[in-house]
């Protein structure tokens, strides 16, 4: 594998900060890449994270902060990338937010709360995104589009439907722009990760619960963030044209779909 893949491209990754965001830019910025990393609250993660890549002689890395629930601040984080970098080349939808709101215990007024959260960041902000920046690759000749998806979107988050739901329309996006968009040489993709070694997750993985999760998968562990961001740079990578469309299961087997 060349460590030259993604030379003289720039990169916008959401959700850049910390977790699989984190180290999908690492791994841009070891193969050449010009990384943005966007946060939404976390600054200070950004920031470090931007100085880690900049010790590791990365190319230029910058931070870019959007609330992906503001249609205008979508259109003005792509801008800045497009406006400073003169390009961008690929986008990876990272940024999620994971909220409990079973049915059964909620009212309705958390229960709305919820859904408008987590669809503004899981599903409108990645749409918005991809508009902004497929409308700068088509006049640019082409792009990749890479959209981290769920297992859930799948098989259902009885406590966190919102979730689940978002992840599925994040799925029938990937899918409607990747027929829509080959024509102009941009090429779009999902990844579809079970439980990953984050933040987000810590919960599901320490005390009384781990081993259940962990024994979900025949391999006896949960996907680390390598794991996930070892697809999303397979995807972006030249010689993936021909899967366009494809949602790629990164889920240790742990639930498989027909």
């Amino acid at each position: 594998m060349s460590a030259e893949r993604f030379a003289g491209r720039t990169v916008l990754v959401t959700g850049g900060s910390g977790g699989i965001g984190a180290e999908i830019c690492r791994r841009f910025a070891a193969e050449s890449a010009r990384v943005w990393i966007h946060y939404g609250a976390g600054r200070d993660a950004a920031e470090a994270l931007r100085a880690e890549l900049e010790a590791s002689r990365a190319r230029d890395p910058r931070v870019v902060g959007a609330d992906l629930r503001d249609p205008e601040a979508v259109a003005a984080m792509v801008g800045r990338v497009v406006d400073e970098s003169g390009r961008l080349d690929i986008l990876v939808n990272n940024a999620g937010i994971f909220e409990r709101h079973p049915l059964a215990e909620t009212s309705f007024d958390a229960w709305r709360e919820a859904w408008d959260r987590t669809l503004g960041i899981n599903l409108l902000g990645p749409a918005h995104a991809c508009w902004h920046a497929a409308r700068h690759m088509i006049d640019a000749g082409g792009g990749r589009i890479v959209n981290i998806s769920s297992r859930g979107a799948f098989r259902g988050e009885p406590d966190c439907p919102a979730y689940g739901a978002s992840k599925a329309g994040v799925n029938a996006l990937t899918q409607s722009l990747a027929a829509a968009l080959a024509p102009h040489r941009i090429f779009v993709y999902a990844v579809a990760p079970g439980f990953v070694e984050t933040a987000m997750a810590r919960p599901y993985l320490t005390g009384a619960m781990a081993e259940a999760v962990k024994s979900q998968s025949p391999l006896g562990r949960v996907a680390t963030v390598g794991d996930v961001a070892y697809w999303v740079l397979a995807m972006a990578a030249d010689g993936a044209e021909f899967a366009t469309g494809a949602i790629v299961d990164v889920n240790g087997a742990s639930y498989l779909r027909t």
